[in-house]
């Protein structure tokens, strides 16, 4: 029989009470040498205005992750040789492993951003000031943290699915979605309705795709974003669309625990794509009119890649989070989903468990996922109608206003 284990045992170096003092002094001292060592590089740098260049800059971040990656597991190892006690709970030690990979994750992709540093100022010496611009070097940074949480969470992932408990093993394996209506009447027209909308929305979205791509004129930032986020919206669509139209084809409403995940897992990715990049767009936007001047150097192709890059990484964070949420649930007795796709509330209200924290943590990820992206659309149309209402001409007016125009029919 498996039996749930709540903490787990670490073993560490040596059983030997005679050798515990010496390993106490070894793991105290390296650690204070570590993290003492970092601290007075992040000083220097900070400290210095000659050495505020981008190799030093990645550098001064990637002590900050040293000392956060040596931070994870030495401290608690010095307290366990102290204590006697090698206990770790079993959310310490997701905790742990989690911080271990995020900081080991960063500070290879620093070396990496450190590496592409060194060979800008090598080959291209004379454009170095402008490829390296600081700009670029925090873009670099952030995404550089971003992979590493998406690193962190999908290994923290694969360990949530792996330990199963014992009332898991008597989990529903499938779930029924009720979709609209059972009337057997309604099915053809429900058919031709979703089929119609789904075939419209590709075909819309594949005609915007393939307009900005053949014409040269549209290879604008602006469009750039817009034909990314057509291919967004295939993929959100995608998501549910198909599923329903097949399921009132073959009246077969069932969906396994595994398709459901990936539905979800794809339904938050694409979601959150189309919101993060309606606020780039509103930035390239509030560049274009409030900055018209600098607005080439400002967004240039570099800096538009790094922002879908972004984009997708956020994406796909929120998308991993909201699946090792759902991940947690169990599911005992009724299996049907009044919806025609797996609807993360109904999913929270028809697990048999407590699912309070799990709320907390979706709402609390919702939030700053969903209410980040709206805040910066508001503030950049903020400032947008603040530049537009000082111009002193009407006709500067409108086509200020007109410069907005496919971003604006994009969101309403």
């Amino acid at each position: 029989n498996l039996t749930s284990v709540s903490e787990f045992f670490l073993m560490g170096l040596s059983d030997n009470p005679g050798l515990q003092p010496l390993l106490f002094g070894i793991f105290l001292s390296m650690y204070l040498v570590g993290v003492l060592g970092n601290l007075l590089i992040i000083l220097v740098v900070s400290s210095d205005s000659h050495l505020h260049t981008p190799m030093y800059f990645f550098l001064s971040n990637l002590s900050l992750a040293d000392i956060g990656f040596i931070s994870t597991t030495v401290p608690k190892m010095i307290v366990d040789i102290q204590t006697q006690s090698r206990v770790i709970s079993y959310v310490g030690c997701l905790t742990q492993m989690s911080f271990l990979i995020l900081f080991g994750c960063m500070d290879g992709m620093l070396l990496t951003a450190m590496a592409y540093d060194r060979f800008v100022a090598i080959c291209h010496p004379l454009h170095y000031s402008v490829i390296m611009n600081p700009r670029l070097c925090g873009f670099l940074v952030l995404v550089s943290f971003f992979v590493s949480l998406l690193d962190s969470q999908l290994h923290n992932l694969i360990v949530c699915l792996c330990s199963v408990e014992p009332q898991n093993l008597t989990d529903v394996l499938e779930f029924l979605l009720l979709g609209f209506s059972d009337d057997p009447e309604l099915q053809p027209l429900t058919f031709s309705l979703f089929l119609s909308m789904y075939l419209v929305t590709m075909l819309g979205n594949l005609l915007i795709t393939l307009a900005i791509s053949s014409d040269s004129h549209l290879h604008t930032p602006m469009y750039v974003f817009l034909s990314i986020l057509s291919l967004a919206d295939i993929g959100f669509t995608s998501t549910t669309v198909p599923k329903v139209i097949w399921d009132i084809q073959t009246h077969n409403r069932v969906i396994s625990h595994a398709g459901c995940l990936i539905q979800l897992s794809f339904f938050y990715l694409f979601g959150c794509l189309d919101s993060v990049l309606l606020t780039v767009m509103a930035y390239d936007r509030f560049v274009a009119v409030c900055y018209p001047l600098h607005y080439p150097v400002i967004m240039n192709p570099r800096l538009c890649r790094l922002l879908i890059l972004l984009s997708f990484l956020i994406s796909l964070l929120d998308s991993l989070l909201q699946c090792l949420i759902m991940s947690q649930l169990t599911f005992c007795t009724n299996v049907e989903i009044p919806n025609f796709f797996c609807d993360p509330p109904q999913l929270l209200k028809l697990s048999c468990n407590d699912t309070s924290t799990n709320k907390i943590f979706m709402y609390f990820i919702g939030a700053i996922f969903g209410g980040i992206p709206v805040s910066g659309i508001l503030f950049s149309y903020t400032q947008i109608v603040s530049s537009i209402l000082r111009l002193p001409s009407t006709g500067g007016r409108y086509r200020a206003f007109s410069t907005c125009g496919s971003h604006l029919s994009v969101v309403c």
